[in-house]
């Protein structure tokens, strides 16, 4: 009996130690998934900013126009 008691706790130990094994290897993946959606974050946080200086610069472009678009109305008397 202890023979038998033996090999089912060896038995036992063997698919524990397999599952540690692949809980790891699940634990290593999703890891290495978890930096690649950290960089592509920030690669958007990065896109953001440069989309949001891009609009305000185009922003004050577009208020000089309107600016001297009225100016040059005002010149020609083109205002009511």
């Amino acid at each position: 009996m202890p023979d038998h008691t033996e090999n089912l706790v060896l038995e036992h130990l063997k698919a524990i130690r397999t599952d540690v094994a692949a809980i790891r290897d699940e634990l290593r993946e999703l890891t290495h998934r978890t930096g690649r959606v950290e960089l592509a974050i920030a690669g958007l946080r990065r896109d953001m900013a440069h989309f949001d200086e891009s609009h305000a610069e185009i922003s004050v472009r577009i208020d000089r126009m309107n600016e001297r678009i009225e100016r040059i109305e005002r010149r020609l008397e083109l205002q009511p």
